[in-house]
């Protein structure tokens, strides 16, 4: 029976067998599922006509277990019981770029008792399932393929900046970003009238999700040059008084040493 049961969810990994109630990425979860039950089935048949089975001996012995085994795996079974929930929710799929809290990442497994991630450091980040299952998850990667994953990055300008003309120069800053997909265009929204400042927020698409922080620095970089070519202040993160003279870069001392052209 177990072997019958391998093999047939060997061959829907493989895809080789299609049905519609599992896929490749949760066949091998629920052949070790359906294998345990067999096994347990099995055990609670055969103990009957285990020697010594029927005697206050053995029975106190197997309460003793029982209580241990219980104590001992109520974490782990809040862990699996997570685990199982992600796989078949399908929330996670290995090979997607995610961000589940402050850690951001590939997807390299998602086990019964902890999820891997691989970060853009090349670390290996183990996060357990139950802190998944309580937190929100970003993935990046499950709708890329609808014309890439939408990123936003924040400024926050003085009242003084015309937005017609910050909004230009925010465009103008993800039309030098190469890495910035064209299609759907870039957009700028005034998204917060704050008491000393307004909050603009630029959506670029990106089209592998793995590439965001790498597209988003490359975007600073051009909105902060953009900016200073023009002599528009940027407030962000805090704006408390207006200063002598906007606090900008001319563009002479970009490339002060030991930056290079």
């Amino acid at each position: 029976m177990a072997r019958a049961v391998r093999s047939f969810f060997t061959g829907v990994e493989e895809g080789r067998i299609q049905v519609q109630w599992v896929d490749e990425t949760t066949a091998r979860p629920t052949a070790r599922l359906i294998n345990a039950v067999v096994w347990l089935f099995g055990f609670v048949a055969a103990y009957p006509y285990i020697p010594g089975s029927d005697s206050e001996a053995f029975k106190g012995i197997g309460v003793f277990v029982g209580l241990m085994v219980s104590i001992g795996s109520s974490g782990i079974v809040n862990q699996a019981v997570s685990g199982l929930m992600l796989m078949y929710t399908r929330a996670l799929r290995p090979g997607e770029f995610v961000q589940i809290g402050e850690t951001e990442g590939i997807v390299r497994s998602v086990g019964f008792v902890n999820t891997r991630i691989e970060t853009l450091r090349h670390e290996e980040v183990s996060i357990p399932n139950a802190v998944i299952a309580s937190t929100v998850t970003r993935n990046y990667s499950r709708l890329a393929g609808d014309g890439g994953v939408r990123v936003p990055t924040k400024v926050t300008i003085g009242y003084d900046a015309p937005w017609r003309q910050v909004r230009a120069l925010l465009l103008m800053a993800a039309e030098r970003t190469q890495s910035i997909a064209r299609t759907p265009e870039p957009r700028v929204l005034q998204t917060a009238l704050q008491d000393f400042y307004v909050e603009y927020t630029l959506l670029v698409t990106v089209a592998d999700p793995a590439r965001r922080p790498l597209v988003l620095d490359e975007l600073h970089a051009h909105i902060q040059d953009v900016f200073n070519e023009h002599g528009v202040q940027i407030m962000s993160p805090n704006y408390e008084a207006d200063p002598e003279r906007p606090k900008i870069v001319a563009p002479a001392d970009w490339y002060k040493a030991p930056a290079q052209r």
